[in-house]
């Protein structure tokens, strides 16, 4: 991720998802037992595949939980280098923030979409429109980005959450980054689950002008 500097303790600014001890968190709570007995992830990835995204930028990858069911040719990009080594552990694509506006940008070329999933709840908004604004470049005229937060119950179950992101905040941000809102849904129940359901989630589909320059 990259944006402005938040304040002393860098809440806000997406500072408590780096490092190992958070990639860490990533892979227990990925891997879990009973997760992978019951494929949780099932409906998750369905999910992914319908929204025809094409070749994506998953911006905020973590531990390449999405990465793994974006397609071959999608890259991921995080600021926690720690996540990125466990990402290409994995066999994913992936970059640091620093390697990805270094060496891996000129040679990335235009992506179809770009995804953030469990991204905005993280920071400030204008930390999280300074990401979508920094990395919308790489993305082409008329393509789509997905903004994916949690919803209530999920929201609370993680201390590094700074803000409650509904559909009705990410399209206020879509309308300042000059981004229309496409479609917006709940996933993977409907909207009165999120109160009672950890892992119900807005998904929110933007559409990029095809005028856009880049």
């Amino acid at each position: 991720m990259t944006g402005s500097e938040g304040g002393s303790d860098g809440r806000g600014t997406g500072h408590e998802t780096a490092g190992a001890e958070y990639a860490e968190r990533l892979r227990r709570l990925e891997t879990a037992r009973w997760k992978r007995v019951l494929d949780v992830q099932r409906p998750y990835r369905w999910n992914l595949r319908r929204l025809g995204l094409g070749r994506c930028l998953d911006v905020g990858c973590g531990i390449g939980r999405n990465l793994l069911n974006l397609g071959p040719d999608a890259v991921g990009v995080d600021h926690n280098a720690d996540s990125i080594a466990l990402c290409r552990e994995r066999g994913l694509t992936a970059f640091t923030t620093e390697e990805f506006y270094g060496e891996a940008a000129g040679d990335l070329g235009l992506f179809d979409s770009m995804l953030l999933a469990h991204v905005f709840e993280h920071v400030d908004a204008d930390v999280a429109e300074g990401i979508v604004r920094d990395y919308l470049p790489h993305v082409r005229a008329g393509g789509t980005v997905v903004v994916i937060p949690p919803q209530e119950v999920g929201f609370r179950s993680d201390a590094t959450h700074v803000r409650f992101v509904d559909h009705a905040e990410v399209a206020r941000q879509a309308a300042r980054l000059g981004l229309s809102v496409e479609r917006s849904y709940s996933f993977p129940f409907p909207r009165p689950v999120g109160k009672v359901f950890t892992y119900n989630e807005f998904v929110t589909v933007l559409r990029i002008p095809d005028d856009r320059e880049r």
